[in-house]
């Protein structure tokens, strides 16, 4: 008899349990793939004469593992900056990871810390080359759940690139500049 009892207590616990986990906006199992886009504002911020502001978009594909981190690659288009005397187009891939806090049902805190895999291409008058680049990034944002699905992102990063022109291009020396990109975007995010 205590065995029954204890078994159909146990059995009421789950039961609660469950109704209160799929009542709950976050429910347990908060993990699974995603993918998104941020448009925004780039600033690109430097020693050199690239100094501009553009239109940035990025393509996101991530997956969450519970609900607060998740693994997050990228693909960015910076657009071109500078001038047609000395000008620049930078793209890449980024892969970061993200933490969530949550604040309140519908509303997230985030911050993420990633590598980015940049090619820049340039032009110098009628010299032009490309250069490869490897930098680090941080980023911050806030994320507000439309749906369960659905969800809008503001978001500030920083990439801490450099744009280096000398081995892109041969015959122009001393053109190895250290060169922020900051981004400031809105985005979208589609959870399955």
């Amino acid at each position: 008899m205590k065995n029954t009892l204890t078994a159909i207590a146990s059995i009421a616990a789950l039961t609660s349990f469950g109704t209160y986990a799929q009542s709950s906006d976050y429910p347990m199992d908060d993990s699974g793939f995603y993918v998104g886009g941020n448009y925004g504002y780039l600033k690109a911020e430097g020693e050199d004469d690239f100094d501009d502001d553009k239109d940035v978009r990025q393509g996101l594909l991530g997956y969450k593992f519970n609900e607060w981190v998740a693994l997050e690659g990228s693909y960015i288009d910076f657009g071109d900056y500078g001038s047609d005397l000395a000008g620049a187009e930078t793209d890449g891939y980024t892969a970061a990871v993200k933490g969530i806090l949550p604040i309140s049902d519908r509303f997230s805190l985030y911050a993420k810390v990633g590598q980015l895999w940049s090619e820049t291409e340039y032009n110098f008058g009628t010299a032009t080359g490309d250069y490869d680049d490897e930098s680090l990034f941080v980023g911050a944002g806030i994320s507000y759940e439309i749906t369960r699905n659905f969800l809008v992102n503001a978001e500030y990063t920083v990439y801490d690139t450099t744009l280096d022109a000398d081995e892109a291009v041969d015959d122009i020396d001393d053109t190895d500049f250290e060169t922020d990109l900051k981004q400031a975007s809105l985005g979208i995010e589609y959870r399955f």
